[in-house]
This record gives C-alpha cells, structure tokens and sequence, in this order.
C-alpha cells in the first residue's frame, strides 16, 4: 500500500510538473455575471494550494458534513487541468466538495456554478429541462478563468474536463456533443412518470427557499429548437458522467460522432439502476466510451455524507426521499472513496499532458 501511494505521487508530480510535497485544497467563491438572460453565477473553485488563507468546511450544513479546504490560500505554482462541474436538480456545487477537493490534491483546478433555476431552494420544474442554459453557464466558466490574470497562467487551455451528477450529467453530456430528443424524453415521462418526470407533473416548485405552486409541466412543449441543438464545446476533451439524466433520450448518432473519452459511472448493480439514468447503452453508443458501476449505492450516495439526525432533519422538513440512506449497509463514505478513485484516474488517464 504504502508503495503503491509512493508511485502515485511520483506519477502525479511527472504528469503535471508541479513541485512535488504537500498540496493543500484551496478554494475561492465567485460572482459572475453571464451575458445570456442575465444570469448571476456563484461559482466555487477548488485548485492545488500552498498551506495559508483560512480553514473551512466547505458545503457543510445541519444535514451535510462538508469537506475541508483553505479559504484563499495561495494558488500553488504549476498548470493544471481544468475540470468544470454540473450539480444534479435541487443540489449546490457545494455539495460536490468531497469529490473537487480531492480532485485539486490530485492537481486539478476544479469549478462549478450553482445554476439558477435548478439549485437547492431555487428550483422551478419549467427550468429544469433547460440544458442549454446549464451548458452556456459550463462554457461561460471556462471562458472567465481561462482569461481571468489569477487563473490563465495556471490553466492548461488544452486539458479541459467535465463532471456531471444527474441533471449536471445531462448538461456533461451535451456540452460534449450529445444532443437530446424531446419527443423521446416526452415519451418516457409518458411511462414511467418518476423522478424528474413526477417532478414535471407535481405542480411545486421553490423560489427563495420557500416552496410555490406552479403549473405542471408539458414537456412536448418547451421550446423544441433550444432542447434539441447541440452544445457542444470542442474546448472538452474528457467527460466524466454519474448517474447522467435523460438517459432514455439522447439521439444515437449523437453519441457516435462524440470524439472524445466519455466515462460513465453508474451507482449500483445492475438491475437496480433506474431507467432514468441507466448508462451502460449511452457507453456502447459512445466511440471512446467507458462503462463502470458503484455496487451497494444508490443515487443519494453521490451526495455529501449525512450527519448524525441528519435523516430526522429532513423528514420534519417534509422530505420524502431517504436521502441519508444508501440502502446497503455499506457506508457513504466508503462509496465516496471508490467514486474518487473512479473519477480521479479517468481524468489523469484522460487529460494527461500533451508533448
């Protein structure tokens, strides 16, 4: 074990050339201001770190443990790959934490957006399907810190990924080149009438934390054009995708022409993966597709971990779904550590430097 650990770090610091000791997680919150619609990104980076700036836990809550990093420590010399990731429906960036912060140790610079419209206590069921407001706020992160003084330096503009988790799946998968089929995904619905499609037809929502009533949602007539155009962002070059959503909706030939290393992690064993986001089809479709499964977790076990009275919490808040429980016996956090595995060697196989 402790040889293995000692290869790693000597492969780590030849693939990347950064000085090879201690990395620190560092984190910063930005404010964007993105040009289409008008949309203000807060927007969290992870990045390979010199010890300084201040000890928080980032993501935590009364439910959540977070995940420990340094508020503003010093940017660690060296260029990194970018990663940009996408939270699932109803999460936050934050919540995806105990996965960035390891991925910044790894010598990865990480950020993500919370996308509005679709993030914890602002989240309407009309913004839901639409990706391609999720794609624009992906692109538009890479386009600020890739030019931003701070970050340019330290960015390789060339080893650009992307993580998605569920909804933020769906948005890794068009920003790489899938395009979507409203009639397929209207269809769907039309059957299976669970997880987000019951979300469509609930007639709930929330603005501001608090939760409204809103119309039901005809998926057959959101804007066709929008849905159904491609995303693609050719600055991409390695997808990593968990439990992606519309996974019953993707056109084929789509997937055929995605030209770059698409890894689809899905959490459980087969036959207990729901239709809603079951991979391993959209892996076979894909030309440098991989397919790889989580045994004894669940979708909940992307979250973060839950705290003791955790569970209680949620339930005396009206929440319905057992988003503590991982239904297995195996702990999440042992579910974390192989999805950080898992992530983590797909991008360092995937992004490695170029000559």
């Amino acid at each position: 074990m402790i040889f293995s650990r000692i290869l790693a770090a000597l492969f780590f610091c030849a693939l990347f050339a950064v000085p090879c000791h201690a990395i620190e997680t560092g984190v910063r919150e930005l404010s964007l201001a993105s040009p289409e619609g008008g949309r203000r990104l807060r927007v969290t980076v992870w990045y390979p770190a010199e010890p300084g700036g201040k000890a928080v836990l980032v993501g935590d809550n009364q439910v959540f443990k977070g995940a420990p990093a340094l508020s503003e420590a010093p940017l660690l010399e060296g260029r990194y790959p970018l990663v940009v990731m996408s939270h699932g429906s109803g999460g936050r960036i934050q919540g995806m934490s105990w996965l960035a912060a390891e991925l910044a140790r790894a010598g990865f610079v990480v950020a993500g957006p919370n996308h509005p419209g679709t993030t914890s206590g602002n989240s309407t069921p009309a913004d839901t399907p639409k990706l391609w407001e999720r794609t624009h706020d992906l692109s538009f992160v890479i386009d600020r810190l890739t030019t931003d003084p701070l970050w340019s330096g330290a960015i390789d503009k060339g080893r650009i990924g992307v993580i998605g988790f569920s909804l933020g799946g769906a948005a890794a998968m068009e920003i790489a080149g899938a395009r979507a089929n409203l009639e397929a995904y209207a269809r769907y619905c039309d059957t299976y009438q669970t997880w987000d499609c019951a979300w469509y037809a609930g007639g709930q929502g929330y603005v501001d934390d608090k939760a409204i009533t809103v119309d039901k949602v005809d998926l057959r007539k959101i804007d066709r054009a929008r849905f159904e155009r491609s995303n693609l962002d050719r600055r991409i070059k390695s997808a990593v995708l968990i439990d992606p959503g519309l996974a019953q909706a993707y056109d084929a030939q789509s997937l055929k022409e995605i030209a770059i290393p698409m890894n689809f992690i899905n959490l459980g064993s087969a036959g207990t993966i729901p239709a809603a986001v079951i991979a391993s089809g959209l892996a076979a479709l894909s030309p440098h597709g991989s397919y790889a499964t989580v045994a004894q977790a669940d979708h909940f076990s992307f979250l973060p971990e839950c705290k003791e009275g955790g569970a209680e919490l949620l339930k005396s808040f009206g929440e319905v779904e057992p988003i503590c429980d991982d239904g297995s016996g195996r702990s999440r956090a042992d579910i974390h550590s192989e999805l950080i595995i898992l992530v983590r060697e797909a991008l360092l196989r995937t992004l490695k430097e170029r000559s």
